[in-house]
C-alpha cells in the first residue's frame, strides 16, 4: 500500500431531504421502483439554485445518492464484513459488498427513480420523484441523471437477486374497507394512497425470521395512518384495519 495515502474521513455535503409518506424503515420497498411510491426532494440553500438543474428536465430518471440516517449508532462502531440479506430468508450470510445492506462502511445508498417533474418556487427547487425506497427525511448527498446507454446493462448477471421478489396475495377485511372509506372522507387518504399501501404490504415487509407467523399483527405507518395487517393460514396477507394515528408507538 502506498505510504502517502491519507485515511482521514471525507465530509460530504447534504444537498436536500426526501419527503415520503413513510416515516419509518418498516414497510419500505427493499429496492427502488418495486412500488410507485411518490416523494419530493426538497433542496436546501445554496443547492436549491434553479441554475443547478437546467437541463435535468430532459431526463426521465435520476440517480439519488443518499445516507442511511436511521442506522443504529452501535452498528457504526465496527466493520461488519458479513450480513444476512432478507432475500435469502435472513439466515444465509454474504459479504456486505455483495449486498445492498444498510449497514456498510459509508452508510450510503444509491437509487434510480423516475423524475416526475421539477417544481420551481421563489427561486428554490423541489424534485417530484416516483419509486424511491427512502424513508421520510432521508438526507440526499447528490443527484445525477440516469443515462440509458451506460447505466442499463440488459445482459448483466445479478447473483442471488436476479428476479423481482414474488408478491404475496393480498386481501382487505370488511373492517379495513370501511376504514379506508372513512379515511377518504376525512381526506387523510386518496385512492392512490390506498393502492400504494396495498402494493407496499404485498411486498411482505415483515422481517424474514417472522414470515411464517400466522395471525401475528404488524403495523405499517403511512402518513397519518396506521395500517394493521397479518398473514392468514393460506399464506395470503390481510389488511385488518386502517386508523388515524393518535399516539405513535413502536412497530411490532
Amino acid at each position: 500500500m502506498p505510504k502517502n495515502i491519507n485515511h482521514q474521513q471525507i465530509q460530504l455535503p447534504i444537498i436536500g431531504y426526501l419527503r415520503s409518506p413513510l416515516c419509518q424503515k418498516f414497510g419500505l420497498p427493499r429496492q427502488p421502483n418495486l412500488v410507485n411510491l411518490a416523494g419530493v426532494i426538497e433542496l436546501i440553500p445554496p443547492f436549491d439554485n434553479p441554475d443547478a438543474f437546467v437541463g435535468l428536465q430532459e431526463f426521465s430518471h435520476i440517480w439519488l445518492i443518499w445516507q442511511f440516517h436511521q442506522n443504529k449508532t452501535a452498528a457504526n462502531l465496527s466493520f461488519r464484513p458479513q450480513v444476512r440479506p432478507p432475500r435469502l430468508g435472513g439466515n444465509a450470510k454474504l459479504g456486505v459488498f455483495a449486498t445492498r445492506s444498510m449497514y456498510r462502511p459509508a452508510n450510503i445508498g444509491l437509487s434510480v427513480v423516475l423524475l416526475q417533474h421539477i417544481e420551481q418556487n421563489n427561486h428554490s427547487v423541489r424534485l417530484h420523484v416516483v419509486g424511491a425506497d427512502l424513508v421520510d427525511g432521508t438526507p440526499i448527498i447528490d443527484i445525477k441523471p440516469y443515462i440509458v446507454y451506460s447505466d442499463s446493462l440488459p445482459h448483466a448477471i445479478s447473483g442471488f437477486a436476479s428476479d423481482k421478489p414474488a408478491l404475496k396475495k393480498l386481501v382487505v377485511s370488511e373492517t379495513a374497507q370501511q376504514n379506508f372509506a372513512n379515511l377518504k372522507k376525512q381526506r387523510l387518504l386518496t385512492e392512490n394512497d390506498i393502492a400504494t399501501i396495498s402494493a407496499l404490504i404485498a411486498q411482505d415487509p415483515r422481517p424474514a425470521y417472522r414470515q411464517t407467523e400466522i395471525n401475528s399483527k404488524f403495523t405499517l405507518q403511512y402518513q397519518q395512518v396506521d395500517v394493521c395487517f397479518c398473514m392468514l393460514d393460506n399464506n395470503a396477507l390481510q389488511i385488518v384495519s386502517a386508523v388515524k394515528i393518535n399516539n405513535k408507538t413502536n412497530n411490532a
